[in-house]
């Protein structure tokens, strides 16, 4: 029905923009890719790799440039709000009013503030650690008033789409617990949404594994990582994640979301699928567990 691509979908970390429309071109250029785009509706977001920085937020200093190829990539419509602002953030809602499922796409490069590196780095950690500064930003001032326009709009089940994971907290690399104030106000506007369900989908790290955050008196939050198709690590990658449900995959991967309304309590089936065939895994979730109240909708 819908593919995502959630960020580092070409590699370019370049300034050159040359050097990075080459990439999306080489990407289109890929007879599987153009069956797709006949297919289905592709949505995209960005990551720092094809952001043009790696690791990179706001100090990036073609990341205006990098937006318009980024656009033009992916075809934007012309009259889409998206070549009028700053950032590539983006929601669109599929399906009828008792089956609507909205897509959020967040922007988590353009306005993101500095991270704070570890004193000291243990091998194959990550080298970051939390910045508790309250006066940096993960999505910008703009993007925040748009995020939060967006839970306002009636759906059962939101689709949550970041770039850097959500609900892991233990590993030293990027995510959004290197912010830990920017992670509460994500949470606090999930609680506060109007109804329907939440699930998270991330990318990034090179390999697939489900999180999940409970939290008392609140609905649990899932976060789907999936990455990446052509560039996981090795099977055997482990790392710390306290949040995990099950295993860590490595061996590339695409994830999976399957929603069956026809249920009295729709089931939504998580999946993340080997290049290879395999089905490593897969969890199911009732749409009522996620929800805080209502319909959404």
């Amino acid at each position: 029905d819908v593919f995502l691509f959630i960020g580092d979908n070409v590699y370019a970390d370049t300034r050159d923009m040359e050097v990075l429309r080459a990439a999306y071109a080489k990407l289109a250029a890929v007879p599987g890719y153009q069956r797709l785009r006949q297919t289905c509706p592709v949505l995209a977001t960005w990551d720092d790799h094809d952001y043009g920085l790696n690791d990179g937020g706001a100090e990036f200093s073609m990341k205006d440039e990098s937006q318009r190829a980024f656009l033009e990539a992916f075809d934007e419509p012309t009259d889409s709000p998206r070549w009028l602002r700053p950032g590539v953030h983006d929601a669109r809602v599929f399906g009828p009013p008792n089956r609507r499922v909205q897509i959020i796409l967040l922007d988590t490069r353009y306005f993101r503030g500095p991270l704070a590196l570890r004193d000291t780095r243990l091998p194959g950690f990550g080298r970051y650690t939390a910045n508790n500064d309250p006066a940096v930003t993960m999505l910008g001032a703009e993007q925040w008033a748009w995020f939060e326009e967006q839970l306002r709009v009636p759906a059962r089940l939101r689709i949550i789409v970041s770039s850097i994971q959500v609900v892991a907290e233990d590993h030293g690399w990027e995510k959004w617990m290197n912010l830990p104030h920017e992670r509460g106000r994500l949470l606090a506007a999930l609680d506060g949404r109007r109804g329907g369900g939440v699930l998270i989908v991330s990318g990034d790290r090179h390999m697939a594994e489900l999180s999940r955050l409970d939290r008392e008196g609140y609905p649990p939050v899932y976060d789907l990582t999936s990455s990446g198709m052509n560039c996981a690590l090795s099977p055997g990658y482990d790392e710390p994640n306290r949040r995990r449900v099950g295993k860590v995959h490595g061996g590339d991967n695409f994830g999976l979301i399957t929603i069956d309304w026809e249920q009295p309590d729709p089931e939504i089936t998580l999946e993340i699928h080997h290049a290879d065939g395999g089905v490593p895994l897969q969890h199911l979730v009732p749409l009522s567990t996620l929800s805080t109240g209502g319909d959404g909708g």
